[in-house]
């Protein structure tokens, strides 16, 4: 009796120590914070639906050094000190490995920021100001698109053989709007050093009264506007600027607005002949390529936009960079991240070891309108690769530098 009490009692210790359904370890968990309401949405809700496909991709591939992927989902409605507050809670309280996403710049900031003081990994998506990765880039931080900077100088040598001299802009007045078109000016006098401003607007970002910025424009007869305006502001004054036929008397230049989530809502009514970077996801032919529009066009039952594309390339690196680490602890997901060559839908892109910004590119191109299709496609364009317009390192130190 004694012996068999014995026994029982260690087959009991055994079954209590055993590592529940056959030892499967907790997922792996990421912080995701964008703006899923308000201006943003139109780029952001694709871009978490194609977030979720790469997560059931990975999931049914076995996952990620044997765990499962979890995203959490968190809407920072384009507030700074609300994105922050969701990353406390992300990291402190949910435990997550890393942080990825947020879409304005301001809000990046303010996420790489608390990455900066926690030491915490952050994979920025969209936001596209270059302080991000350059005056106030650090080791805790990685972006994925191409930056202002690179956009800028993408249209600017574009606009540079244009004949036109005098020039308006019109964009939000906060971090992006404002860096998209310095950028863009810089190197447009630096190729055409005659080139003339003549009028500067900047409109509060989402609450855009379009009618006086286009009489203003109309009186000021600009020969060419560039525009950093996104989301409901840019089709708010792209309708007025139509009505009123601004877009008969100058020409314009638009950062992003090649972009499906900003031509397809202004249906016929899109501008034509515009310059601009975008995304013609209906003429790039590599296989890779086909094979996400198919797969995505699937799960969400809508073609891709920009935003789509992001999302995908965003948690592909995060997936490559856990891989590569091994673990996911931080020092060594940074590390894996430096000089982390990936494979995406676009072809191979790199993230540069010494500032952390992505090399993938953009599309630059021309405006048309397309009635069989009832809005605006990108004709003509290009893709320019993010190595040709990045700087080299050692401007990046001396913009670090510059900012101390």
């Amino acid at each position: 009796m004694t012996c068999w009490r014995v026994l029982s009692g260690f087959l009991l210790a055994l079954t209590l120590g055993a590592p529940s359904q056959g030892g499967a370890q907790p997922p792996i968990r990421i912080g995701e914070i964008n703006s899923y309401s308000g201006i943003a949405a139109g780029f952001t809700l694709p871009y978490r639906q194609a977030v979720e496909m790469a997560v059931e991709e990975v999931n049914m591939g076995g996952g990620l050094l044997g765990r499962r992927v979890e995203v959490l989902f968190r809407d920072d409605k384009g507030n700074p000190a609300e994105a922050v507050t969701h990353a406390q809670e992300l990291v402190f309280g949910e435990k997550v490995a890393l942080l990825a996403g947020t879409f304005l710049s301001n809000v990046g900031l303010a996420v790489s920021d608390f990455a900066r003081q926690n030491k915490v990994l952050f994979v920025a998506a969209e936001p596209l100001t270059e302080a991000i990765t350059w005056s106030q880039g650090h080791r805790h931080t990685f972006r994925v698109r191409p930056n202002t900077h690179s956009q800028g100088r993408m249209l600017a040598e574009r606009a540079a053989g244009l004949p036109y001299k005098r020039w308006a802009v019109i964009g939000p007045n906060y971090e992006y709007g404002r860096r998209a078109w310095e950028t863009f000016w810089a190197r447009l006098k630096e190729l055409k050093p005659d080139v003339q401003l003549a009028g500067e607007h900047w409109p509060t970002l989402g609450k855009i009264e379009p009618g006086g910025y286009v009489t203003a424009l109309l009186s000021q007869q600009p020969q060419a506007v560039y525009v950093s305006l996104f989301g409901s502001d840019w089709i708010a004054f792209a309708r007025e600027a139509g009505k009123r036929g601004l877009f008969q008397k100058a020409f314009f230049v638009g950062i992003l607005l090649g972009e499906p989530e900003y031509m397809d809502p202004l249906k016929l009514e899109a501008p034509e002949g515009m310059l601009v970077t975008g995304y013609p996801w209906y003429d790039i032919q590599t296989p890779a390529h086909k094979e996400f529009v198919v797969k995505f066009t699937k799960k969400a039952d809508r073609t891709p936009v920009a935003g789509s594309l992001v999302g995908y390339v965003t948690f592909l690196s995060i997936f490559e960079a856990i891989r590569k680490a091994g673990r996911t602890d931080t020092e060594r997901m940074v590390a894996a991240l430096e000089g982390l060559r990936v494979e995406t839908p676009i072809g191979p892109i790199s993230y540069r070891p010494f500032d952390h910004q992505s090399t993938m590119g953009a599309w630059v191109g021309s405006t048309k309108l397309d009635r069989m299709r009832g809005h605006g496609i990108m004709v003509n364009w290009e893709y320019i690769p993010g190595e040709k317009v990045l700087p080299p390192e050692a401007e990046v130190r001396r913009m670090r530098e510059a900012a101390k």
